[in-house]
């Protein structure tokens, strides 16, 4: 492989599929971010007010379309702006188009129309206008809250994440983002109602139409038109904007030693993926994985070989075994468990854990529907202790936060709980699953709220969706783009996957989970290259051995168990950063989240010898053909400063 073999957006993003900013207009005090059909980041004097106002089809497993847009028209005035578009979103024979209006005046205001018209009866999970509340200055302030009906609640959102609706039956919401100023976002045309978006790890309050009371998927019939219309609406006086510039570096404070150590990093090993894995064991051995996550599922005919296959890996590696059960039965669920324990001991693996689930939880269920049958989850954990006495018993879910907070189990029979979680649920482009991040300290305390003080881990998660419990299976993506609820994403092959995977490490050390694993070892979730079904720009037949993200991977399970330093980011949506304590040094990681590069300036650590290393587009080609070289690359760090280029990641030894 050479520098110009492969192309600059395969080394960052895995894919040459566009996704640039969008386009900034203005109106008197507002802005707004135009991007491919939605306004994203509106703000007023540099205030973000709201995320996104969107107009969203999406599919029956809840996927969301990416519109084709034609006859675009945006007229940035003095005072204002106007944009119109037209927009078509197929899917096999089914078929619909809609029309937008976005208009901004002098005063700040927005006002959003949509038309959509089926060509063919269209089955949908939903259709129509979707707006968006941040997390900053939002979470635990107050909201207005009018009704369909007319009467007014006032009340906080809130600030653990809400299993269930915080708001129903909704027309306008209205809340103070500056002191003495508020935005009425005012809704037509349907109802409305808000979910805790942080369920899924989403950065946002979301407000969206149609009530999930109602059944879904439904049809929108050919030929009838559906309007709705959003409008933004600022009050108060707003006050003159400040002249503010961007700071023009992050600053990285490197504090002391803390009491609290860095829990155990592993990997999921897919059964799928196990005779892979088992080839790339001397990758494995030098990662040095401390958890590895198996899986039994009756329903897949998992048996011996594959517990054989997991003891084999876990030997190797020196990794505890933990092994996910999911729990087909109904009756005789305790059966199930002994049998399956009868197998463990034939195969000779040596289990740490368990984790426990009925397949009846496998699924999600809306708020107020009915769940499917599953055995009592008292009885479960307590057949489970009596099939694998002592081993520790984990409970909760297989799948997303959000199940685990609409259904949380009997904590007083567990050791741990868990969940995964997957940052392409209903966004898919670069910076919505970098803000992801964001919501991840919310999930966790909530958990923590509920749970006391045993283990939360958390886990096996990637970029791609390993499980979609919202729908029949994944969203298919033959064209190595960027799509929801996809199980293959490009970005685990660059060097965004580096970036976000020590971004999502260093959150969770910081919210103080019990364990985290991450994706696979190989495979669309994994770090470790082998050849697929699916194409793999840039990588097959280019000599790859490993992607960038086994480098982010492999460094922070080796240092699982070491003592945490206190460290922190002037700005931790540019910059993330995660330290440890090693005998004679201080180990310091650092990731740029953004597209953009990065001047870093460290403090506290005046007069320490300091070594870095990079991973960025320059040494991607050794990083991904020639990993033990790429890791023995380190150069003097002087005057602690550090830049670094889109989604890079840099280590530094800090030496006593």
């Amino acid at each position: 492989m050479t520098a110009s073999a492969v192309s600059r957006d395969i080394k960052l993003v895995g894919t040459t599929q566009p996704d640039t900013p969008g386009r900034i207009l203005r109106a008197g005090p507002a802005e707004v971010e135009f991007d491919n059909g939605q306004c994203r980041y509106v703000r007023v004097n540099g205030v973000e007010v709201l995320r996104a106002v969107s107009f969203l089809v999406r599919d029956r497993n809840w996927g969301t379309y990416v519109p084709a847009l034609s006859d675009l028209v945006v007229d940035q005035r003095k005072d204002g702006f106007n944009v119109r578009y037209h927009a078509v979103c197929k899917d096999g024979p089914q078929e619909i188009a809609f029309d937008v209006a976005i208009a901004g005046d002098a005063a700040g205001n927005l006002e959003f129309v949509g038309e959509a018209t089926p060509v063919t009866d269209f089955l949908t999970a939903r259709t129509g206008f979707v707006v968006l509340h941040p997390l900053q200055g939002v979470v635990g302030n107050k909201v207005e809250v009018e009704h369909v009906d007319g009467t007014v609640e006032r009340s906080v959102f809130p600030k653990n994440v809400n299993p269930v609706q915080p708001f129903l039956h909704i027309r306008a919401l209205s809340h103070e983002f500056m002191p003495g100023v508020r935005a009425t976002v005012r809704m037509e045309g349907d109802t409305w109602e808000m979910e805790d978006h942080r369920n899924w790890t989403d950065a946002s309050f979301k407000t969206y139409v149609r009530p999930l009371a109602l059944p879904w998927p439904y049809v929108l019939k050919a030929g009838e038109t559906v309007r709705q219309s959003i409008k933004v609406t600022l009050s108060g006086r707003v006050p003159k904007a400040a002249g503010s510039r961007r700071a023009a570096s992050v600053q990285v404070a490197v504090g002391g030693v803390t009491r609290r150590t860095m829990p155990p990093v592993g990997l999921g090993l897919p059964a799928e993926e196990l005779e892979h894995a088992v080839k790339a064991l001397p990758l494995l051995r030098a990662a040095k994985p401390r958890i590895l996550v198996g899986q039994h599922d009756p329903r897949a005919g998992h048996g011996l070989a594959e517990l054989y296959g997991l003891r084999l890996v876990a030997e190797q590696t020196g990794a505890a075994a933990v092994l996910e059960i999911v729990v087909a039965g109904l009756d005789d669920y305790a059966g199930e468990l002994e049998r399956l324990a009868s197998m463990v001991r034939q195969s000779g693996l040596a289990l740490d854990a368990i984790a426990v689930c009925p397949v009846g939880d496998l699924k999600s269920v809306l708020p107020g529907g009915d769940r499917p049958p599953a055995p009592p989850l008292p009885g479960l954990y307590a057949a489970a202790r009596k099939a694998f006495p002592g081993i520790k018993l984990g409970g909760g879910m297989l799948s997303f936060f959000t199940e685990l907070n609409r259904k949380r189990p009997p904590i007083d029979a567990l050791d741990f709980i868990m969940n995964t979680t997957c940052p392409i649920v209903h966004a898919s482009d670069d910076r919505s699953v970098m803000e992801t991040l964001e919501a991840l300290p919310f999930q966790i305390a909530t958990a923590r709220a509920t749970i006391g003080k045993i283990e939360h881990r958390v886990g096996p998660s990637a970029i791609g969706c390993r499980d979609n419990p919202h729908g029949e299976t994944f969203t298919p993506n033959p064209g190595n783009e960027r799509v929801c609820l996809a199980k293959m994403d490009p970005r685990m092959r660059g060097l965004f996957g580096a970036a976000w995977i020590t971004g999502y490490v260093a959150t969770l050390c910081r919210a103080e989970v019990g364990a985290i694993t991450l994706g696979a070892p190989t495979g669309p979730l994994g770090v470790i290259y082998r050849r697929t079904d699916y194409a793999q720009p840039g990588l097959d037949d280019a000599g790859a051995v490993v992607y960038p993200a086994y480098h982010a991977v492999s460094s922070l399970m080796r240092m699982s168990g070491s003592k945490l330093v206190s460290v922190e980011s002037s700005d931790r949506s540019a910059v993330e950063c995660h330290a440890v304590k090693v005998p004679g040094a201080t180990l310091l990681w650092l990731a740029n989240l953004t597209s953009s590069r990065q001047s870093i300036d460290l403090t506290g650590t005046e007069g320490r010898q300091a070594f870095c290393s990079v991973l960025d587009e320059g040494s991607f080609d050794t990083a991904v053909t020639q990993p033990a070289k790429f890791q023995g690359r380190y150069r003097a760090l002087a005057h602690g400063r550090v830049t670094l280029g889109s989604y890079g990641v840099a280590w530094i030894c800090l030496n006593d």
